[in-house]
């Protein structure tokens, strides 16, 4: 086996370190780095199953030009042509680029650079607009600069932590834990979890509040007027560290000074309101960590700020266990950030509207010109597109067509496009498919460059695989095509280390403390410095790199005067409201063991079978007022869009709302991109797009039959009205429903399954109860099998997918098989549970009933919820459930 070499995961914010070893076969392995300062030894079920995922199935592995593939230089300079084209056409706000935080530091900053710098225009946005800018609108309003001033150690120093909009447990799973581990340790410690839904985060809680959808501002406001007139304002801090606190207070009293009426907007009990406010002025060390809730909102930025003008009234802030503290979702949004990929910034977090930052960027790259205003951010960009303005894109290791609201307008505006290049790892997604052009991207394991996470730490991601043929980093890419359009002297960078070196000496220019980013400290590294850097986190003092120095210690911020804003903000309705016709609200988001569409995640068997397939949450009072029943198909509908997907009661939700995650595609599902429901409205400062309310109804989606099949082949499934896919251990799984029911079964069924007339076939028919089962073997193992019922309750997929390790099989399975169950019933584990160690329900439900009372007596005998811990609010569940007397 090869040495350690140490990088970071390529999933969420929480920037995980892990250790990478190569087998001697060449086969990954992959561990928790237990020195890395984000997750000391600790991995979630997604890092976990890395080395799953790195094999070259579905890469783009060649330059392709119209769909035929080519080599390097006809491909880049196709795209460098086609751009240059465009600008002498038309100008230089005629192309864009549209970038991703799945990016490295490295890859971001030369993108950024060409776009603002050298082409001129600052249409260059990312994905990231998608999950966190609003927390970035709110910080520079608050503390002029954006900039996180809390770290993960002060979510185990609080003795409260409030979480805002946060499916901690379920997106990011390491800090959850860090989190329940500090509580169980100090008795004292309280969790508040405030969020319509109740989560599996909720297991944790002392206190849920489950608050209307859209509501926070009011609830923030609440709690500034009840702090101040419970005499807890730190009138010295105020006075002497911020301004805006008098107007800020005047109208959070006008509109939410009334404990009752703000209760009543929030559709809150009074009692469980006011226990919150008392313990948020009554405990000194309080972190408020928000996410996605908070942010995916027409009014996202007010909602930060109404967060972040509790801290600064008190004067919770700069010091240790305090603070607002912005949970960032992808693995370096936060990078992106640090050199101004977004559209409405500049670089080393200097702004584009401030004529003497753009003098300095423009010196100290010597480019022939500079953006001298905003870009089009994320979802204006598109729309511009789609009207014609902007004919030309590139669009970089990200899926819009999945990721953005009003998806559907989106692949029209591609469509429409003059000229569409994506670089990406993935052959075949939703946005490829529109591209003119599609250049091969290194893949995580590939890549050598850094990110940054939610806490400001900077570490690197280095590469431990070779890179595959033709294959190479987004920086190259973007240098190539840079110097193809004239621009040899700005990009002619041979490593990514160069990138970073001149990225710091950048942060560093003209900075006399005006700016926290300042990365001085690590200028100079050299590539050997470079490869050995440890993670280290700014604002770095002076004289060293490894010294991080506490965001505003000494009470001064980043407004020219020093001081912070408490910004006066008033509650607001989402932009679309309910109505007869749409009356639920859609809210969309992340399930447990995927990532966005599942690029990669969708990759690993063992993070599929938890949740398979596409489904709406729902309350059942809901759904029975709408005619519609638990593990049927439905229809969701909103103005701009619809799906199909799989109706689930879970008891998470609150009456007259609705949950779809927002992993599924064309590629896996027949009808399921939640983006294309959601609507288009955005938020004035940020540009956030309002994922988490869109006006929705849900109806019967009525079919004929329901099944499902396993197979070691990619199945056709033109003619199923329905159906979603995923990946086992050794077999592909499809869930099916159909409206149209074939005349002869057995012989759709063996031509679907590609059986040869003298195949070994065995098939059951109950035609009077509309039950078809059938199986194909080879050479007495289990090619595939299908399984079909007027009814969706259909057998355990687990034990039959389990069929499929085996060389062959036996006479008891083959007698057993088309029942679906085994001769034994512990021989089958039952749905999963567990991810990290492939433990099922059945599994679970038998420790339970054999004296297993709580979740760390399940993991002691089956290892369930003893690694990443995402599963053990899932284990409480079932031993609470297990307590319940029979009906």
């Amino acid at each position: 086996m090869t040495a350690a070499v140490r990088t970071t995961c390529p999933y969420c914010g929480v920037g995980c370190g892990v250790l990478a070893r190569l087998e001697p076969d060449g086969r990954p392995q992959i561990s928790a780095d237990p020195a890395h300062p984000a997750n000391q030894g600790a991995l979630c079920s997604k890092g976990a199953a890395l080395g799953q995922t790195l094999d070259l199935e579905g890469r783009l592995l060649r330059p392709r030009l119209h769909g035929r593939e080519v080599g390097w230089d006809a491909a880049l300079t196709a795209v460098a042509d086609g751009f240059r084209r465009v600008i002498e056409r038309h100008g230089p706000d005629a192309v864009a680029f549209y970038v991703s935080g799945q990016l490295l530091t490295e890859d971001y900053y030369v993108a950024n650079k060409l776009m603002k710098g050298f082409i001129g225009s600052a249409n260059i946005d990312t994905n990231s607009r998608l999950c966190m800018s609003s927390a970035v609108a709110a910080h520079k309003r608050a503390f002029g600069a954006d900039l996180v001033p809390v770290s993960y150690q002060d979510l185990e120093l609080a003795d409260l932590v409030v979480l805002v909009g946060s499916n901690a447990a379920w997106c990011h799973p390491v800090l959850y834990q860090r989190i329940a581990q500090a509580k169980q340790r100090r008795a004292g410690m309280r969790v508040v979890v405030i969020d319509p839904r109740r989560t599996p985060t909720c297991e944790l809680a002392d206190l849920h509040l489950p608050l209307r959808a859209g509501s926070d501002v009011m609830l923030f406001n609440g709690l500034l007027a009840w702090l101040e007139r419970a005499g807890l304002a730190d009138h010295g801090f105020v006075r002497e560290h911020t301004r805006g606190a008098a107007q800020a207070l005047l109208v959070a009293e006008n509109t939410a000074g009334d404990l009752g009426v703000v209760a009543r907007a929030c559709g809150l009990e009074v009692q469980p309101l006011r226990q919150f406010y008392q313990w948020f002025g009554g405990t000194e060390r309080v972190v408020s960590a928000f996410s996605q809730g908070v942010n995916q909102s027409s009014a996202g930025t007010d909602k930060a700020n109404a967060i972040i003008n509790a801290h600064l009234l008190l004067g919770r802030i700069g010091r240790p266990g305090m603070g607002p503290f912005s949970l960032t979702g992808q693995p370096n949004a936060m990078g992106g950030r640090e050199v101004g990929a977004l559209a409405n910034m500049l670089a080393a977090h200097m702004e584009l509207d401030n004529p003497q930052h753009r003098r300095l960027v423009q010196q100290f790259w010597q480019s022939p010109r500079l953006a001298d205003r905003p870009g089009l951010k994320a979802v204006e960009l598109f729309e511009a597109i789609h009207r014609g303005r902007v004919k030309a894109v590139w669009i970089m290791a990200t899926n819009p067509i999945v990721s953005l609201p009003n998806a559907d307008r989106a692949r029209e505006a591609l469509r429409r496009c003059e000229l569409v290049v994506h670089s990406d790892c993935i052959a075949q997604t939703d946005t490829a498919a529109l591209a003119h052009v599609s250049l091969p991207a290194a893949a995580w394991g590939e890549k050598d460059g850094s990110v940054t996470n939610s806490d400001r730490h900077i570490s690197r991601q280095r590469a431990f695989l070779p890179l595959p043929p033709a294959a190479q980093p987004d920086w190259w890419i973007i240098c190539q095509v840079a110097q193809r359009m004239g621009f040899e002297r700005g990009f002619a960078f041979e490593s990514a280390a160069a990138i970073f070196d001149e990225h710091a000496r950048l942060s560093a220019s003209g900075n006399d403390g005006e700016r926290a980013f300042n990365l001085q400290p690590l200028v100079g590294l050299g590539a050997a410095g470079y490869a050995a850097l440890p993670p280290v986190q700014w604002p770095l003092q002076p004289a060293q790199a490894a010294g991080p120095e506490r965001p505003f210690a000494g009470g001064r911020f980043f407004h020219d005067d020093g001081r912070a804003r408490l910004i006066a903000v008033r509650p607001r309705a989402p932009r679309y409201a309910l109505d007869e016709e749409y009356p639920l609200v859609l809210n969309t988001g992340r399930i447990r063991d995927q990532w966005h569409s599942m690029a990669r995640s969708g990759r690993a068997p063992q993070l599929a079978s938890h949740l398979p397939e596409p489904f709406v949450d729902m309350h059942p009072a809901d759904a029975l007022c709408f005619g519609l029943r638990s593990g049927t198909l439905v229809r969701v509908a909103t103005r701009w869009g619809r799906l199909v997907a799989r109706l689930r009661c879970s008891g998470e939700m609150r009456r007259g709302a609705i949950f779809v995650p927002i992993h599924w595609h064309d590629g896996n599902a027949s009808d399921a991109r939640v983006g294309a429901l959601v609507n288009p409205a955005v938020d004035p400062l940020s540009g956030e797009p309002e994922f988490k309310f869109t006006p929705a109804r849900v109806e019967p989606f009525v079919v004929s039959w329901y099944g499902f099949a396993l197979s070691r082949r990619a199945l056709r499934t033109h003619g199923v009205s329905w159906w979603a896919r995923a990946r086992g251990e050794h077999c592909l799984r499809y869930e099916l429903a159909g409206r149209h029911v074939p005349g002869d079964w057995a012989q759709w069924a063996r031509r679907w399954l590609g059986a040869q007339p003298d195949a070994d076939w065995i098939d059951y028919q109950d035609a009077a109860a509309g039950v078809y089962r059938a199986a194909l073997l080879q050479h007495e193992r289990i090619e595939s099998c299908l399984f079909v019922s007027h009814r969706p309750d259909l057998p355990s997929r687990s034990w039959l997918g389990a069929l499929f390790e085996q060389p062959r099989i036996g006479a008891h399975e083959r007698s057993n098989l088309l029942s679906g169950r085994p001769r034994d019933p512990d021989a089958d584990g039952g749905a999963a549970v567990c991810a990290c160690f492939g433990v099922g329900r059945n599994a679970i439900e038998a420790a339970i009933a054999q004296g297993c009372r709580d979740a760390r007596s399940i993991g002691a005998r089956l290892k369930a919820g003893t690694n990443c811990g995402s599963c053990v609010p899932e284990l409480r569940r079932l031993i609470a459930e297990s307590a319940l007397p029979a009906v």
